[in-house]
């Protein structure tokens, strides 16, 4: 029983703890629980507890205990968060109902329900701390099958779809990858090490800033934009010959 207790004090004292953005205070946690009953309570419970909306099984509010304050902070960061439509799938949003203050102290509420996620340092997702080789890597092999090999997003099943990650806040891919919305798979530290998610932005970053050598990406989604292409303006300019020599000979 001795060396139990003494291991777990060893451990408790020299474990890797996740870093917090700020000390949350019981005054964060009550503003937080404040402005979930006012504004997620009717999806998501009075206690959070997850609540059926009626819609069918893929529009539902889930419970939040366990999710940690990196989803809280990624769903009302990017304004999916309060869904404004039963839909398949809620949209990122350019119009952010909360301010960060506000998002922090909801964030502080449900991390206090039960352990989860937390909001990752400036460092854990400063991309030029990554390497974009390694994270290419990864990338390729976790996600490049849903988000696309350039990372522009590509269509699911029933409605729903894998975002572009261009543009994206390195804060937001990290949270992502650590909480799996929507239908994204949860990479936490046993998939993906810290480091390697910070690769994996680097590479995006990387991907982001540099252009096409090619020319004109056509959205970068593969055949489907590029096969277009080729049908209305190749088989067009075909079609435009073959009537301007049929006529000519006439």
């Amino acid at each position: 029983m001795v060396g139990l207790f003494l291991t777990g004090a060893v451990y408790s004292a020299f474990a890797p703890r996740p870093a917090e953005a700020a000390t949350v205070t019981a005054d964060k946690v009550d503003e937080g629980k404040q402005l979930f009953l006012a504004n997620c309570a009717s999806c998501h419970g009075i206690n959070a507890e997850g609540r059926a909306t009626g819609f069918g099984d893929n529009v539902a509010g889930p419970a939040l205990a366990g999710v940690g304050a990196a989803a809280v902070d990624f769903q009302m960061g990017t304004g999916r968060m309060p869904m404004r439509a039963p839909t398949a799938q809620a949209p990122r949003s350019e119009t952010i109902k909360f301010s960060q203050e506000q998002i922090d102290a909801v964030a502080a509420y449900v991390a206090s329900l039960a352990p989860g996620p937390a909001v990752p340092s400036e460092e854990m997702v400063d991309p030029t701390k990554g390497d974009p080789a390694k994270g290419g890597d990864l990338y390729r092999v976790n996600c490049a099958m849903c988000h696309n090999s350039s990372g522009s997003g590509g269509a699911l099943t029933r409605g729903k779809y894998a975002p572009t990650l261009m543009g994206v806040a390195p804060k937001d891919i990290y949270q992502a990858m650590e909480t799996g919305p929507q239908s994204m798979p949860v990479f936490n530290d046993t998939n993906i090490s810290p480091e390697g998610k910070r690769d994996i932005i680097a590479f995006l970053t990387t991907l982001d800033k540099s252009e096409s050598p090619g020319g004109l990406t056509l959205g970068s989604l593969g055949p489907v934009s590029e096969g277009m292409f080729a049908w209305i303006f190749g088989l067009g300019i075909l079609i435009g010959c073959a009537v301007w020599l049929g006529n000519k000979a006439a």
